[in-house]
């Protein structure tokens, strides 16, 4: 039977995402300083390899290339990150032009060939200065951030449109400084806490400085890497650890940013770590700030059951290995990998989950457009004898989860576009090199870009507005 014809809305932006550290390189030049992440990978035994971020795919020298390839791929829309330390490079005072000159440069490039930036103003690479003064846990952290907003709005607000405060503050506060499997590497319960409610304010505070800043045009949003958190059974011990983690995922940042308050479950669940007393009067108000938009980010959804004594400790959640846990106050809750194939991260391909998790931000925030901010998934490629680099796997995963997103559609939620995450092969944190997430090839030897077979076939989506079947005709 012939595949049923997907096609999406006119106007559906279709993109594609990268973050700064993770394809930029150059990280002394030109008065770049040294962020978390630079001190992380540089740390023996915190990165696959002790690989780092130093040369990366080389972004920085190669932006001209990188967006060519865009456009020659039919992409409408390119995600990025500055780099809050080649832009300030002490966290703090005036910014060093040269470092703000190379995203001008970059957005210029996108305009003249008709791909729409968008900024992400904070993707994990908090300078190191700001790191060693406290970091996320310290207030200061998200009134330093809100003067980096405001810098970098004034530069580049007049020709980008879209902009997202923070990328995935869940990984930020709970990797970072719980696990310690991101940077810095702290594994402090209730500094992670204190982090999550920085972020939050960080948050608002820099959406008002772009805001005090830039034209009443353009739009301010945040991305949320929301777990769809799903009971192993209707016991309700597992229902309970569902709702635990649910809080830990998505409540502690969607509450504040929502609507203006932390789940009252959230606070009693964790008041053995924290009394909150960090949240002071007007932070929520601050921090829910009226957005014009919503990014989400998905990959894979999360399965939980209430744990016996014997069970607790570390635990196979999807978020790397450590002997401290990210959940803080939830020791009682055992993680399951759920049923399905699964991608070279090990994680299950369930596009199910970003239908769920659409039509549950339609819900949580009427009235307020969203978009997939990111979406993908890791395979093993290799460069065929050929040259070419054939991945159906890939195209197997896009055309699901680019289905449920126009069921989603469909089913009345305002979705206005996705970002394929990633455009290129990179650096995956704490992965190092090990793991492709690209749609273009990099042969990490000469950096040389190999568009893959899932990048042919998203383009002609984008080109077209409509998917391709998922595997050619037999």
């Amino acid at each position: 039977m012939p595949e049923t014809s997907v096609t999406f809305p006119p106007g559906f932006l279709w993109g594609a995402a990268t973050s700064a550290y993770q394809i930029e390189g150059a990280v002394r030049e030109d008065g770049r300083t040294p962020s978390i992440w630079d001190t992380f990978s540089h740390t023996p035994g915190k990165t696959h390899g002790g690989d780092t971020g130093d040369i990366a795919v080389d972004h920085y020298h190669r932006y001209r290339e990188d967006v060519a390839l865009m456009a020659e791929l039919g992409l409408k829309a390119y995600r990025f990150s500055v780099s809050w330390s080649r832009v300030q490079p002490t966290g703090r005072g005036p910014a060093v032009q040269v470092g703000l000159d190379f995203y001008r440069h970059l957005v210029d490039e996108l305009l003249a060939h008709g791909i729409k930036p968008a900024i992400t103003l904070y993707h994990w690479d908090l300078p190191q200065e700001l790191e060693d003064a406290g970091g996320w846990p310290e207030r200061d952290t998200a009134y330093r951030f809100a003067e980096y907003a405001q810098i970098v709005g004034e530069a580049l607000g007049d020709r980008v449109e879209q902009w997202i405060t923070l990328n995935e503050p869940w990984c930020s506060a709970f990797l970072g400084y719980g696990s310690g499997v991101h940077a810095p590497g702290r594994t402090e319960p209730g500094a992670a806490l204190r982090a999550a409610h920085h972020l939050n304010l960080a948050h608002g505070l820099g959406a008002s400085a772009l805001r005090s800043v830039m034209p009443a045009r353009n739009a301010v949003a945040v991305s949320l890497n929301s777990s769809v958190v799903r009971p192993l059974s209707q016991d309700p011990a597992d229902l309970a650890a569902g709702r635990r983690i649910d809080d830990l995922a998505n409540g502690v940042f969607h509450g504040p940013m929502l609507h203006g308050a932390y789940p009252e479950t959230l606070l009693e669940a964790t008041s053995s770590l924290t009394d909150w007393s960090h949240v002071q009067d007007g932070d929520l108000t601050t921090a829910n700030q009226p957005l014009d938009a919503l990014g989400l980010n998905y990959y894979t959804p999360t399965l939980v059951s209430s744990a016996a004594s014997e069970l607790r400790g570390p635990r196979a959640d999807g978020h790397g290995t450590s002997d401290h846990s990210p959940w803080p106050g939830a020791d009682d809750v055992a993680f399951h990998q759920t049923p399905g194939d699964r991608t070279e991260m090990g994680w299950t391909i369930d596009p199910t989950g970003l239908h769920e998790l659409i039509m549950r931000y339609t819900r949580e925030a009427p009235g307020l457009p969203l978009y997939v901010t990111e979406n993908g998934a890791a395979y093993d490629d290799k460069v065929d004898d050929d040259g070419r680099v054939h991945d159906p796997e890939r195209i197997a995963y896009l055309h699901g989860h680019l289905s449920a997103v126009h069921r989603a559609i469909e089913d009345g939620a305002d979705v206005r576009g996705y970002y394929l995450w990633s455009l290129m092969d990179n650096f995956e944190w704490a992965y190092g090199y090990g793991k492709r997430f690209g749609a273009v090839y990099v042969d990490y030897a000469t950096l040389a870009r190999t568009p893959k077979s899932s990048a042919h076939w998203y383009a002609q989506a984008a080109r077209t507005g409509t998917l391709p079947p998922a595997a050619p005709a037999a």
